[in-house]
């Protein structure tokens, strides 16, 4: 089948660069470049201008911000979702947002194809074509990484001159980065060595903790029904408050998570990422939900989490169970209202106090005092009930493992 129209998702970086120029090449077709803003601070004009000097017919830049945050980020934030106990899934949380509007902008545009720069080694490809697939599998999708003979960024850059592409990248641009709101990811150079340490230099958007203020700083969040709205008091929109928090988070050294994780292709991989403003949400959204979740809803939804974490990593954002765990976490969060003040220094987020209107704490229930409102003496009872599994173990005089007891006379034993 014939393309003849396709919708790139386009940086303006080294590899979508030659992507557009290979495709229209390749293909024959027109290329229409679609930019999306999600607060990583390029010159979006100065890209669209390079993506119709390059040789799209059309170049559409989008400002979506707000609901990078609002509709993305938030939802799963909700659910304090955190890829192997580390990572706050800044990449993959963006992709399915870029494909989502790419497969929109295709119908809008009347194309009958979409094209991504993600190589054929990483998650980002899965992430991108599963939301296609599922927004509009009518859509031929063009991966080049996995049809060209370009195998390096030597040969990227070798095809750029040979056919005028302008780019700024050199063959000594260690890093490969990605950049949002949420997050700033560092993979490749030094990195590929897990025993290699992080050069200080590399870091972009956090200072070291060795060289933050001497002097903590003190700051407050405010949240309605789990979503955070104001920051020291002042209402913010979603992306600004994010945008208030990487800005304090990292002037304090705050976010910064050096992973060795398991992509879902089979290989392991190491990423350094800075996510201050991420970091200090979540550790304030844990706060709050501390004092007004009841044990067993908190419980459940750390497992419902870890669950998360691997839809939101494997591009699995638009499928039905996520959509069941994000109803179920929403459903939890109407009490997660109030106010947790924090402590930044040199790295660290310090608990400073958390309250809220829909509190579960009671000072007169949790004090070692008040025998009218908690009786110790209806412990007994509750201790012979929660244990009474052991009980029976014993009395059929069953082993534990590790254990060798000799076995007790339990003829006398009070059954009352």
């Amino acid at each position: 089948m014939g393309t003849s129209t396709v919708v790139l998702a386009y940086s303006g970086g080294l590899d979508t660069s030659i992507i557009l120029k290979w495709l229209i090449e390749t293909y024959g077709c027109d290329v229409i470049a679609f930019a999306a803003d999600l607060g990583q601070g390029d010159d979006l004009r100065a890209i669209e201008q390079k993506a119709l000097n390059t040789g799209a017919v059309k170049a559409r830049v989008e400002d979506l911000r707000e609901e990078f945050v609002r509709d993305f980020v938030f939802p799963a934030f909700r659910a304090n979702v955190i890829y192997e106990g580390q990572y706050l899934l800044g990449t993959a949380i963006a992709r399915p947002l870029i494909a989502k509007r790419q497969v929109e902008i295709a119908r809008e545009e009347g194309a009958d194809a979409v094209s991504h720069g993600a190589t054929g080694k990483g998650n980002d490809q899965v992430r991108f074509e599963l939301t296609v697939m599922a927004l509009d599998p009518r859509l031929k999708i063009i991966a080049p990484w996995r049809e060209w003979d370009i195998r390096s960024r030597e040969d990227a850059i070798a095809y750029a001159a040979k056919h005028n592409v302008p780019v700024t990248a050199t063959v000594k641009s260690i890093y490969s980065r990605d950049s949002n709101l949420w997050h700033l990811s560092h993979e490749g150079g030094l990195l590929e060595d897990p025993w290699n340490e992080p050069e200080e230099p590399m870091y972009q958007i956090s200072t070291s903790p060795e060289s933050a203020p001497d002097e903590a700083e003190y700051i407050e969040i405010s949240f309605e029904s789990g979503d955070p709205v104001a920051v020291n008091g002042e209402r913010l929109s979603p992306a600004k408050i994010v945008e208030r928090l990487n800005a304090l988070g990292g002037a304090h050294g705050i976010g910064r998570v050096d992973l060795v994780e398991n992509r879902l292709v089979g290989m392991k991989s190491r990423g350094v990422y800075e996510t201050p403003g991420g970091t200090i949400l979540l550790y304030a959204h844990r706060e709050l939900e501390s004092l007004v979740l009841d044990r067993e809803t908190a419980h459940f939804k750390e497992m419902v989490a870890v669950k998360y974490a691997e839809l939101i990593y494997n591009g699995l954002w638009f499928t039905p169970l996520r959509e069941a765990i994000e109803a179920f976490v929403n459903a939890t969060q109407g009490p997660v209202t109030g106010t947790v003040r924090l402590k930044l220094y040199k790295g660290n987020i310090i608990s400073a106090g958390r309250k809220s209107p829909f509190s579960l704490y009671r000072e007169d229930f949790a004090t070692f005092g008040q025998e009218d409102v908690y009786d110790q003496s209806h412990a007994e009872g509750f201790i012979r009930l929660f244990g009474l599994s052991l009980m029976v173990r014993a009395l059929n005089g069953l082993p534990i493992a590790g254990m060798d007891l000799p076995k007790p006379d339990y003829a006398k034993f009070k059954r009352d």
